[in-house]
């Protein structure tokens, strides 16, 4: 097996992997699974959007895209209170992690950051990871953040550098990586991955992993999505992947970022249960929990619990064991 730290993978490399026999591929990365993570836990995250609609930006998937016509209504920032009510439920339920995501373009100062500061030290205060997406973030907003307690911050790359351009074209690719530049600085781990399933090709997934696992050290989170069609976008038509072709995203992220936390995020209410154990058994090691992820559905509580105790998954308890999910410190020394 290479050099499970390498941050240096070139296209061939990641292809040779990519390209092999799809269960010699699972195979291959259930073994670096278990070598670096306890295959029978998975982190449950929940996943609220503290600020609904209305965003400035033209991504072409996305429903809260105040061009498109989804049926999302444009809500202001939700009361901290209410956010800390609904993060306890998540932590009552077994999510380790709670996420809050506002449909910004980027961060701006004033009296709604500072409410998002009140809500990060909240949530951190209940013992949760807490982590937001918030669009394009300054380092010194990276840095208020951290002081806060923000245990992770998540900013997408989508795709390949290439393909970017035929998905959004309100901010450039190297926007994205400028926000995970500075949330690293800042001490904060690093969530970012991207969607499957957005018209790209075998040589876009080639490049996306490749982004990805130059980061050194690499993201210690990294979700992996599939598209979810919303009508009223530009993708409302895209064709539903197939869930092998997921298996394969994440058996290659698996092999390349052995010590990743892969989350198998959004598309999942499209999976069956047994595509779903595929993307476990390829090494993806977490779940986004609840009915919704931010506006699109997702599997309820229950599904999830009666999949878990099917598979003989139990859920991690705790922040020092979600700790990258891993037997060993995370790489930034920040979890």
């Amino acid at each position: 097996m290479p050099n499970p730290l390498k941050s240096d993978w070139t296209l061939d490399d990641i292809a040779g992997i990519y390209d092999l026999p799809l269960l010699e591929l699972v195979f291959k990365a259930q073994t670096v699974h278990r070598e670096n993570h306890d295959p029978l836990r998975v982190q449950k995250c929940t996943l609220l959007s503290i600020k609904t609609g209305g965003c400035p930006e033209d991504c072409s998937y996305c429903p809260q895209a105040a061009r498109y016509s989804t049926g999302v209504e444009s809500e202001k920032l939700l009361p901290v209170p209410t956010v800390l009510a609904k993060a306890r439920e998540a932590k009552a339920a077994g999510s380790t992690r709670f996420c809050m995501g506002a449909a910004w373009r980027n961060v701006k100062d004033g009296p709604q950051f500072e409410q998002v500061i009140d809500m990060v030290k909240g949530v951190n205060s209940l013992g949760m990871e807490v982590c937001c997406t918030l669009g394009m973030l300054k380092p010194e907003q990276a840095e208020r953040l951290k002081e806060a307690g923000l245990y992770a911050y998540n900013h997408n790359i989508d795709t390949s550098e290439e393909y970017y351009g035929e998905v959004i074209g309100t901010r450039q690719f190297t926007d994205r990586i400028d926000t995970l530049n500075n949330v690293r600085r800042a001490g904060i781990t690093m969530c970012t991955g991207g969607i499957i399933g957005l018209g790209e090709t075998r040589e876009d997934h080639l490049a996306f992993l490749q982004r990805l696992a130059s980061f050194d050290p690499h993201p210690e989170s990294v979700p992996i999505n599939a598209l979810v069609p919303v009508a009223g976008t530009p993708l409302e038509n895209q064709e539903i992947i197939d869930p092998l072709l997921l298996v394969r995203v994440i058996a290659t992220a698996r092999i390349l970022m052995p010590r990743s936390v892969v989350r198998l995020s959004a598309g999942r209410l499209q999976m069956s249960r047994e595509a779903q154990m595929l993307c476990f058994l390829a090494g993806a090691n977490s779940i986004f929990a609840g009915d919704k992820l931010l506006t699109t559905a997702n599997p309820g509580e229950s599904k999830d619990d009666e999949m878990f105790r099917l598979l003989g998954i139990q859920a991690m308890e705790n922040r020092a064991d979600a700790c990258s999910g891993s037997k060993e410190p995370a790489l930034s020394g920040n979890v």
